[in-house]
């Protein structure tokens, strides 16, 4: 796997706590063009259902950021879907994959 910069493995360390904090199913962390940076994880109630990258890419839209630079998210599922990151942020930006022990499995591109 690719060797990440510090500012990307910061974004997987914030996921990582966010998901092992309420021990939910995923994790993640977004940076903002700032280099401030959001974590969140996934919340699931009975009529509500977001994936930590939702949650993590509002909080930041609702602290008024103009766009992101990078995203991270833990999971030990096959997937990760990264529209809202490519909506808010736009085209070709990184999002790290990673399983719950932190190990790299990708990075995708908006």
């Amino acid at each position: 796997m690719p060797d990440l910069s510090d500012e990307d493995a910061k974004l997987v360390t914030l996921a990582r706590a966010a998901r092992a904090r309420t021990r939910a199913a995923e994790g993640a962390a977004v940076r903002d063009t700032d280099g401030r940076t959001y974590a969140a994880c996934t919340v699931q109630l009975d009529t509500v259902l977001l994936s930590a990258l939702q949650l993590a890419t509002a909080m930041a839209v609702s602290s008024g950021v103009k766009g992101l630079e990078a995203a991270a998210v833990v999971t030990d599922g096959d997937s990760v879907d990264v529209e809202v990151v490519r909506y808010f942020g736009g085209a070709a930006l990184p999002v790290v994959v990673a399983d719950g022990n932190g190990e790299v499995r990708d990075v995708v591109h908006t």
